[in-house]
């Protein structure tokens, strides 16, 4: 496409990335967010560019916007599905103010939606920017400031290799996989690359080991005067040792350490972390499921301005025997929803109560009742953040 800027034409081109292209984009990383340290992106552009997408505006012969897509595969109720975080939505200063973010969610959505996946995720720099895509926040994180506790360690405390991954996955899967309804799928690969990811970082996983048993595990990064620390997972009778854990590392600092995705205690605060959106809804509707021992049979029209193919009237449908959905088009509504709406109340965001005072939903006195007969897909455990 040709825009006129005085006498000059300046040529603009939205496309998306062959792999071999990916480290030209890291230029316009360095310059949006100098924040990032040489250490991160040299690992970012050696594992993470492997195998994701990167959508880009170029103009002016260079790289001027860009959307990097990272792919999880995602546990989503029963089901696994591939899904993408969206990652470095970034425009060049002086190129900014021409919707540029816009044309290239636009474009990334409407791949996705061919490839069926059921919806993608962010961590938003601000809500405001992602709303008017029918983003909605999904997962709020427990985050809390600890300086830990002094104490006795009965368990040993070591650094995690890449030949522990194996038995960090055993560990998440027999102990807390089956208390979410979505979460990254934690294999092998997933814990080695969070090991590569936390060293880039200045940091690692720390194991707590009984014997040769994993009794807790958490990922850490260090900052020149305070210590971060993700996902920290124990059972319940080694809390003591975390929090001893957490007091010998902060030796020499002065700052608590920041601790995220943490146990709920009555020192943790929510804080809305993800959002997510709705991409194929009919993919999104299979995987759902009903409430135990509810039978489920109701029609609603849903509107989605973006991706258009969203908009339809819907049918779910089950028998008694059989918590799985059935979903099909049909003519006859009960109530309309706003493809937003239908997200916060699907990952069980908002009730049934909450989605029915929204703008442009309308639901009638029985479709509230079916679609409180739904197993939203909560809670979740999103914590990725590359």
């Amino acid at each position: 496409m040709f825009q006129e800027v005085g006498k000059e034409e300046r040529y603009m081109q939205l496309r998306k990335l062959d792999s071999s292209e990916h480290s030209g984009t890291r230029k316009l990383w360095e310059m949006v967010f100098p924040e990032d340290s040489k250490e991160f992106l040299d690992y970012y552009y050696f594992i993470k560019t492997r195998d994701n997408q990167i959508y880009v505006i170029e103009e002016d012969g260079a790289v001027r916007s860009m959307l990097q897509l990272n792919p999880y595969v995602l546990q989503i109720g029963s089901t696994q599905r591939l899904c993408n975080y969206v990652i470095a939505v970034a425009t060049e200063e002086a190129y900014r103010k021409r919707g540029y973010m816009g044309r290239l969610l636009r474009a990334s959505m409407a791949d996705m939606y061919e490839q069926k996946q059921p919806f993608t995720f962010l961590m938003p720099a601000a809500e405001s920017i992602y709303r008017p895509y029918d983003f909605r926040f999904v997962y709020a994180q427990n985050q809390e400031e600890s300086c830990g506790q002094p104490g006795t360690m009965t368990v040993s405390i070591s650094d995690a290799g890449l030949s522990d991954a194996s038995a960090m996955a055993a560990f998440f899967n027999t102990h807390y996989a089956a208390g979410y309804q979505v979460y990254a799928v934690r294999d092998d690969q997933y814990y080695q690359t969070m090991i590569f990811e936390q060293q880039s970082e200045n940091g690692g996983v720390k194991l707590l080991k009984k014997g040769i048993d994993i009794v807790g595990m958490f990922a850490y990064a260090r900052e020149e005067e305070s210590i971060e620390i993700r996902e920290p997972l124990y059972l319940p009778q080694f809390e003591s040792e975390f929090r001893t854990a957490v007091y010998q590392m902060r030796e020499g600092q002065s700052a608590p350490a920041k601790i995220y995705a943490g146990a709920e205690s009555g020192q943790t605060r929510k804080v809305p972390l993800i959002m997510l959106r709705i991409l194929h809804l009919e993919t999104l509707l299979s995987a759902m499921r009903v409430k135990e021992g509810k039978e489920i049979n109701c029609s609603f029209a849903v509107l989605d301005s973006i991706i258009t193919k969203n908009s339809r009237v819907w049918r779910l449908k089950n028998s008694d025997e059989d918590q799985k959905i059935l979903v099909s088009e049909t003519e006859d509504s009960e109530g309309v929803l706003t493809i937003g709406a239908l997200t916060a109340l699907l990952f069980g965001y908002q009730t049934v109560e909450e989605t029915g005072r929204e703008e442009g939903v309308i639901l009638s006195p029985r479709l509230k009742q079916e679609l409180g007969k739904l197993q939203p897909l909560h809670p979740l455990y999103l914590n990725e953040i590359v």
